[in-house]
């Protein structure tokens, strides 16, 4: 049976795609696009939460990216790009793997529903004290990954793992979202350098988001959802 992908357009299931680009592997793409933001009836018939990605691996259904990265890699991928439990960079690995959706995404999400609702201004045009609070644990968040990146060329260590292609999503796809500037984290910026130079992420890039702005890997803050949603013609 082939593995199917069934990638949402601009979403953390780029994540699956870049995977399954680096490893090699056969298998069937399905994209959906957004209509006009959120997931399409089609892609919520998939699974109950109608969050992206899915994977279907003959009578295997899987959602949650970090789940269908973790399965890919060792099913399809034999472990490559996971790294074991007794290797010198385990710890590392595993720490940063879960820090993209536990830490980094869960911010940016933060950021985005307190938009949604007003809740991030004081009504006097000022961010609200929590929102202030925020910002600082998040501009933490980045300035700890800039110093690990000044020692190491791969969030684990000397070697690409499935830890860089947990967090590269929300240091660029997610920030379609939610825009923050990363124009003054250089060690991040070269990773993302490192990042766009694999063969995989182009390939994935192409197949799965060829409308997706490459100014995501540069510093400045991208332009808001809508400008993005534009340039797909809808």
């Amino acid at each position: 049976m082939t593995l199917i992908v069934h990638h949402l357009g601009i979403s953390q299931s780029d994540r699956v795609v870049w995977l399954c680009e680096e490893l090699g592997i056969e298998y069937e793409l399905k994209k959906y696009n957004r209509a006009p933001l959120l997931a399409p009836p089609d892609f919520k018939k998939l699974h109950p939460l109608g969050s992206a990605p899915v994977i279907e691996d003959g009578d295997v259904k899987l959602a949650e990216s970090g789940a269908c990265v973790e399965y890919i890699a060792q099913i399809h991928g034999k472990g490559r790009f996971i790294i074991s439990p007794g290797h010198k960079d385990y710890a590392q690995y595993l720490y940063w793997f879960h820090f993209a959706n536990a830490s980094l995404q869960s911010a940016l999400m933060r950021d985005l529903a307190l938009k949604a609702v007003g809740g991030a201004s004081d009504g006097q045009g000022k961010s609200s004290a929590i929102v202030e609070r925020f910002k600082e644990k998040f501009s933490l968040m980045l300035s700890m990954m800039d110093e690990r990146l000044s020692t190491v060329p791969w969030l684990a260590g000397d070697s690409f793992s499935a830890a860089d292609i947990m967090v590269v999503c929300c240091l660029t796809t997610m920030r379609c979202f939610s825009p923050y500037d990363l124009g003054e984290y250089e060690n991040i910026l070269a990773y993302l350098a490192r990042v766009s130079a694999r063969d995989g992420y182009r390939q994935a890039r192409q197949k799965g988001d060829p409308e997706l702005d490459i100014a995501l890997l540069a510093g400045a803050a991208p332009p808001p959802w809508p400008s993005v949603h534009a340039t797909q013609g809808r």
